[in-house]
């Protein structure tokens, strides 16, 4: 009874033992992360982990964004991906809690694009306080709200109001002086729905349009459907619109056809459930801002950080107006 005991403490005590060298092990697997010690995120190869968290992937513009930045990563072969979206353009909290799930994995590094410019500062600060590195992409996040939190994130994507401005242009060109046009605007919280506006309108005084309405559809294809619905009715004699991102154009273009209007259309992204529209002519343009590029310079920004590279402070991503002569 005696030997019996005396072995089974032995074989208690040799798996606390082996238990204490497996924690061990997993502790010590990884790479030294840009903040010192380990690499919180890395795998078996001691890869670091990157956090992508993106807007709606409801909206065809994320999803390409999302194909894009695991194709580069498969290319990279240096680093894991966690790549999530929310289920709507205004799931702040959704954002936020995908920022804590990247928060409570120890990732390395979090590329971001906000749908909110200023809701999501503070859990991308408590981000940064737990060590991580992060990239904003996309939507550009407040600069007063980084300056009152102490924060400085690089941000990694276009010239929203230089892109509107030229997209809006096209459709000016068209309608020539005096046509009156309305402006179907983005998230009132996110910086890139303000810019595009202001590009828009720019646009629209270059080429001396009346912009006689502007309402927000927040992203949103059914939501734009009803605001352009009541403007039809408000404002029969609208010859343009011009749409900040083409999933609203896709709703305006629902409306539109309802009413067998003529209205012609600018947007923005060109997505593909877009372009057969810019090709029969309703759609007079679209703004290509390359989400897949920007997500893939975004995780390419955070290896950098992760390493202890220095960063710009925006890497200005390229732009293109798309016309039917540009898809044949």
């Amino acid at each position: 009874m005696k030997n019996n005991r005396k072995l089974s403490l032995r074989t208690v005590s040799s798996a606390v033992a082996l238990l204490a060298l497996s924690a061990c092990g997993q502790e010590g697997d990884g790479a030294s992360s840009a903040t010192g010690g380990k690499a919180k995120g890395a795998g078996k190869n001691g890869e670091p982990t990157v956090c992508l968290v993106m807007k709606s992937l409801g909206n065809e513009y994320f999803q390409a964004m999302q194909k894009g930045a695991e194709a580069h990563v498969a290319k990279r072969g240096d680093l894991k991906l966690k790549a999530s979206g929310i289920q709507n353009e205004t799931d702040i909290d959704g954002q936020v809690a995908a920022i804590n799930g990247c928060i409570t994995d120890q990732v390395d590094a979090l590329v971001v694009a906000p749908a909110d410019s200023r809701a999501l500062v503070a859990p991308l600060g408590r981000a940064v306080k737990a060590g991580i590195k992060v990239i904003n992409i996309d939507v550009k996040l407040d600069d007063g709200a980084l300056g009152s939190a102490g924060l400085d994130i690089p941000f990694v994507g276009p010239d929203n109001t230089e892109g509107a401005r030229l997209s809006g242009e096209v459709l000016g060109e068209e309608l020539g002086k005096g046509a009156k046009v309305v402006i179907l605007e983005g998230n009132p919280g996110a910086a890139n729905a303000q810019q595009r506006k202001a590009g828009f309108e720019a646009a629209a005084k270059a080429s001396g349009l009346t912009v006689v309405d502007s309402k927000t559809a927040h992203w949103e294809t059914d939501e734009a459907y009803t605001v352009m619905s009541n403007w039809l009715t408000k404002h029969p004699d609208i010859k343009g619109v011009l749409a900040s991102n083409d999933s609203m154009a896709l709703g305006a273009i629902k409306a539109i056809q309802a009413k067998q209007s003529k209205i012609k259309i600018a947007s923005f992204d060109n997505i593909e459930a877009i372009r057969p529209y810019v090709k029969e002519g309703t759609v007079l343009a679209t703004l290509d801002q390359y989400g897949a590029e920007q997500a893939a310079n975004g995780i390419d920004e955070a290896m950098k950080a992760i390493k202890g590279e220095d960063l710009q402070t925006w890497v200005k991503t390229k732009i293109k107006v798309v016309t039917a002569e540009d898809l044949g």
